[in-house]
């Protein structure tokens, strides 16, 4: 049977053939492009280094998978009732949040958003704490809650290392982040003494998290077969349940866990070389270009920060070397990097689905291009050949993790700019996921949107219940 599997892999995997007024240009593309279609062999290949990786990363041998334990065992049960806090920090804005649960559904939500200012964003990590605490006063305060015990979840989106549901070090700050004392210190301490030195809530910070466990745990609301989380945006990562005796890395009691939520951290998938078989010089490219060279491997390829620039890399590659834009002097903004975002690339990618140019007109002229007919299908089949193989790879990896997981149906929970907006994304997904999954199991991909908020106030109420169980 593996074979006609393999030929149906094979067969999927195929993009749309690139149809030129001329031949000798078209084979040539097609050749220079050939490494970034990636074979039924090869998948095969990505998915056995994948599996390795991950055993290695939950046995804490060396691995480019952090294969980090959340210490979540659980997820919602229906009795949680009451009040939900969440504190969800991930960049220059971030928003407090108030759940009300009801049988375990949230029936009521509140939002603030707030701003943290450069100063704040630099230099000591007790004024942005202070900040944040002094946020969190406001927004309890304003709902007349400064008197109610209220459990929080914390989304802290910086890389940190888990010793416990409630213990998170900072590795190390991203984005416009910079305050050095604050690096290898537990977040939440941080923020537990900066609302104590306001004393004027009752707010108890109980859990930290990132937005993919979040996405799990509020996917798990709407559909009780979630068993993986994944975040497929700016940037990329999933996370999910496994089985708890098959985790080695657990600082805190043991109390029968039978599962756990455990954080991949696949952003990094290849950084130690295990992918480089797949590399080709235009991700050697895009990975010079990028902030911070030799790191997120695996997200270089596939994340929404990314995929614009693999794809304006290809473009002006193919431009220096006279096979595209021929007749036209091409601006320099299309051989400037940055300057083709992955937006763009998903309202190619809408022309492509309805046989049409417009946007990809629209689009080439803001770059000072006046296309002709073969220069419009040369971008297009560009777009959709990286688009595409940013959908087998996250295919290869979510079909190992539904493997693993011993449920009979597996539900997927996903969020990000990415799988929201790109046409394409998803209808690759579930045939390529279904075509590599090697158990048969029957799964489905579900859109949960805000895991970072919602789901960080859900975390705070399975928290709140195991306090409550192991006193």
């Amino acid at each position: 049977m593996v074979v006609p599997a393999e030929h149906a892999l094979h067969e999927a995997i195929q993009v749309s053939p690139l149809i030129l007024s001329d031949d000798v240009r078209r084979q040539k593309i097609e050749n220079r492009v050939a490494k970034m279609r990636l074979s039924a062999a090869t998948a095969r290949k990505i998915q056995d280094v994948f599996i390795s990786e991950m055993n290695k990363g939950i046995h804490q041998q060396p691995s480019s998978l952090q294969m980090e334990n959340t210490y979540i065992p659980e997820l919602l049960d229906g009795t949680e009732e009451g009040l939900y806090l969440a504190l969800d920090l991930g960049g220059t804005n971030f928003r407090v949040v108030l759940l009300e649960l009801a049988h375990g559904a949230p029936i009521r939500e509140e939002v603030k958003r707030y701003y943290i200012g450069s100063e704040l964003r630099v230099g000591s990590a007790i004024p942005l704490f202070d900040h944040l605490a002094e946020s969190v006063s406001d927004f309890v305060i304003s709902q007349g809650l400064q008197d109610v015990e209220l459990p929080l979840g914390f989304t802290f989106s910086f890389p940190m290392i888990q010793h416990s549901l409630d213990v998170g070090v900072l590795v190390t700050w991203t984005k416009t982040f910079n305050c050095p004392d604050a690096v290898n210190k537990d977040a939440v301490r941080l923020l537990r003494e900066a609302l104590d030195r306001r004393g004027d809530t009752k707010v108890k910070v109980l859990a930290v998290l990132n937005d993919t466990t979040g996405t799990l745990v509020q996917g798990s609301t709407l559909d009780h077969n979630t068993a993986v989380g994944l975040i497929l945006g700016t940037g990329s990562n999933a996370c999910y349940l496994e089985r708890a005796d098959r985790v080695e890395h657990w600082e805190t009691e043991r109390h029968g866990e039978r599962e756990v939520i455990i954080d991949i951290e696949w952003g990094a998938f290849g950084d130690n070389g295990v992918l480089d078989f797949i590399k080709t010089d235009f991700d050697r490219e895009n990975d010079a270009n990028s902030l911070i060279v030799n790191s997120f491997t695996f997200e270089k390829y596939i994340a929404g920060k990314y995929l614009g620039e693999v794809v304006r890399v290809i473009l002006a590659k193919l431009t220096k070397e006279r096979l595209l834009f021929v007749g036209d002097s091409t601006s320099d903004s299309l051989l400037t990097p940055g300057n083709l975002t992955t937006d763009l690339v998903s309202h190619i990618e809408q022309d492509s689905l309805d046989g049409g140019d417009s946007n990809t007109k629209e689009i080439l002229a803001k770059f000072g291009i006046i296309p002709d007919e073969d220069d419009i299908r040369i971008v297009q089949y560009v777009c959709e050949v990286a688009s595409n193989r940013a959908a087998l790879l996250v295919s290869i990896c979510l079909a190992s993790l539904i493997d693993r997981i011993d449920k009979e149906q597996v539900t997927i929970a996903v969020d990000g700019s990415l799988y929201k907006h790109h046409p394409r994304l998803e209808g690759w997904m579930k045939q390529y996921i279904s075509l590599l999954c090697t158990s048969g199991r029957k799964f489905k991909l579900i859109h949960a949107e805000d895991g970072s908020g919602k789901g960080a106030a859900l975390v705070s109420a399975i928290a709140h219940r195991l306090k409550k169980r192991l006193q």
